[in-house]
C-alpha cells in the first residue's frame, strides 16, 4: 500500500488515493500534490511553491516529481520556477523561514513574493 499520512492534512481524495490497491506506490504509483500557484496576474508572473512546517524536507519521489514540473514549465517565459518554503515552526511569524535553503527573514519573503524573485 501507499504510504499513509502521518498528519491531518489531506483530503478525502488524497487519503482514498492512498488506500486502494490496485494503484499502490510498488506498483510504481506516486501521488504529490504542489501547495501552491502564485501568480501576479497583471504581470503574469507565476511560480511553484512546496511549503513544509517544522523543519520538513522534501522525499525522494516529490523531488522526482517537482524536477520534472519544473523543467517542464521553463518554457514559459513568465514562469520564475519552483521553490521551497521550509517553516521551523508552523508560519512566517512563529519561526524561521528558510527559502530554498537559505534563512530569510519575513520581510525577505514578502520581498520574494511580491518580486517573484530575491
Amino acid at each position: 500500500m501507499t504510504r499513509p499520512r502521518h498528519d491531518e492534512h489531506s483530503t478525502e481524495f488524497g487519503l482514498w488515493l492512498r488506500e486502494q490497491p490496485e494503484i499502490k506506490s510498488d506498483l510504481g504509483y506516486i501521488t504529490s500534490n504542489i501547495d501552491y500557484v502564485w501568480r501576479n496576474f497583471k504581470t503574469g508572473e507565476w511560480m511553484l511553491i512546496e511549503e513544509k512546517r517544522y523543519g520538513g524536507d522534501t522525499t525522494r519521489p516529490q523531488n522526482e516529481i517537482f524536477y520534472y514540473l519544473d523543467a517542464a514549465c521553463k518554457n514559459d517565459k513568465n514562469y520564475r520556477g519552483f521553490h521551497r518554503i521550509v517553516f521551523t515552526k508552523t508560519s512566517p511569524d512563529d519561526g524561521e523561514i528558510i527559502l530554498d535553503g537559505n534563512k530569510v527573514t519575513r520581510e525577505q519573503l514578502i520581498q520574494f513574493l511580491m518580486r517573484l524573485e530575491y
